[in-house]
């Protein structure tokens, strides 16, 4: 098995609403504003219908609860559903109080996107399995796509 690069992609996101902390764990809801998407054979725009149920725990590590909608450049509606773990640690903290942006590999963040689409075009998505590294920005989060391929 080896891993291909699928895309990257970032998505801007509005201020998130606090839920506040709840019996397992502290809850932040942050809506999808917009972004974009590239990789070797798609390209396109987030459309702004998803979002992050974020819940972190008492040590700091977040549970991440994604759900989003990409249209490619040529129209194609692709949905894409992950779940992840982004650990909160100083990087990440001083990235955000100061508004600047981490690097990949300055926390552990990682996914495993799972997309579905209706397009013919595109049923060759609703096959893969993907991973992803992700990296905080001001406002956004940023994500390196790979879909795990045969040797």
């Amino acid at each position: 098995m080896k891993l291909e690069h699928l895309m990257t992609y970032h998505a801007d996101l509005k201020d998130p609403w606090e839920v506040g902390k709840g019996p397992i764990g502290t809850r932040s809801i942050f809506d999808v504003t917009s972004g974009t998407f590239e990789g070797p054979r798609l390209k396109g725009k987030l459309v702004a219908s998803g979002g992050d149920w974020l819940l972190i725990d008492d040590e700091g590590v977040g549970r991440l609860d994604v759900r989003g909608t990409f249209e490619t450049d040529d129209g194609a509606i692709v949905y894409v559903q992950y779940y992840g773990v982004v650990v909160m640690n100083e990087a990440v903290g001083a990235a955000l109080a100061e508004g600047k942006s981490i690097d990949y590999g300055d926390t552990y963040f990682m996914t495993q996107p799972r997309f579905e689409t209706g397009d013919p075009r595109y049923a060759w998505l609703n096959r893969v399995v993907a991973v992803a590294e992700g990296r905080v920005m001001q406002g956004a989060v940023e994500y390196k796509v790979f879909e795990l391929v045969n040797d």
